[in-house]
């Protein structure tokens, strides 16, 4: 059925259940997962739940990008350990995490995106826009959205 899974993180709740699923899925299909996160490039300006929350210098900020994602892809990494799927994390810096998450799926010859409705607020949302509707409506392979 699959055979190459990607699950795109933010490290939200609902981004993990989405992750859950997606190793579940990959265990009962034989497939394997690729944990993905897409951090914007490391600004003077810190970002909190996608909104500016302060400065940093650059390098500092860059240092807090790559725990957060080693924290994220971890997380996902463990789940599939567990699950004795095979994983690996992709880390990418993108100020627009729909189409990095498009041209990863596409790079890796993904067959199916495994992922979160949503995790911003809506605040954010409304000034953003949702992710997984950009990839929803640019997606040439399937989409299973997990609430």
């Amino acid at each position: 059925m699959f055979t190459h899974i990607l699950v795109p993180t933010d490290g939200s709740a609902a981004a993990q259940r989405a992750a859950a699923a997606g190793i579940r899925l990959a265990a009962a299909t034989g497939a394997r997962v690729s944990g993905f996160f897409a951090a914007p490039p490391a600004t003077p300006i810190v970002f909190e739940n996608f909104l500016p929350s302060g400065y940093r210098p650059p390098d500092e900020h860059a240092q807090i990008i790559e725990r957060m994602a080693a924290r994220y892809l971890g997380a996902i990494g463990r789940l599939a350990a567990k699950a004795g799927v095979p994983y690996e994390g992709v880390h990418v810096t993108s100020d627009f995490p729909a189409e990095a998450i498009l041209a990863v799926a596409k790079r890796r010859r993904c067959d199916l995106i495994c992922m979160a409705p949503h995790a911003r607020s809506r605040i954010a949302t409304a000034l953003l826009g949702s992710q997984t509707q950009k990839v929803l409506a640019q997606a040439t392979i399937p989409v299973l959205v997990v609430r």
